[in-house]
């Protein structure tokens, strides 16, 4: 009887492993195209205004891409963002960093504070996205 529960127990065991590895490899898969993308994106945001501080890649079963680009605030005016969402309504990258600056600027304004320092963005990239923008000193940046 205990053999035939530690057999059931070693079967789902390699069941499991079989099914992570199929997963992890997916996974991968997707988040390299993911990379793959955002790489073209990269020259259009340098052409926008912003310059890559720093970029660097994690690999493992999940990949990921980050970057820190920074920017003056006044190559981002209020306007000058509302522009930028409409010539760029077909690619989601360049949408998702647009309305990710504008709606810190917004929040930032909203708090009634001078603006300090320069505009910095970090994107880490992987199977979903994810943009910060600071507004403020490098130093105030970190972490």
């Amino acid at each position: 009887m205990l053999d035939k529960i530690w057999q059931a127990l070693h079967d789902a065991t390699g069941m499991l492993k079989d099914q992570a590895s199929t997963l992890g490899h997916g996974a991968r898969e997707k988040s390299q195209e993911v990379i793959e993308e955002w790489l073209a994106v990269f020259p259009r945001l340098e052409a926008y205004g912003f310059h890559v501080n720093s970029f660097s890649l994690g690999v493992s079963i999940n990949p990921s891409l980050e970057a820190e680009l920074r920017a003056p605030h006044e190559a981002f005016p209020p306007e000058r963002i509302e522009e930028y969402l409409k010539e760029t309504q077909t690619s989601t990258a360049l949408q998702m960093v647009f309305t990710t600056v504008k709606s810190a600027y917004t929040l930032y304004r909203k708090a009634k504070l001078p603006l300090r320092g320069e505009l910095i963005v970090r994107l880490r990239i992987r199977i979903s996205p994810e943009i910060r923008v600071v507004i403020g000193s490098p130093a105030a940046a970190e972490g």
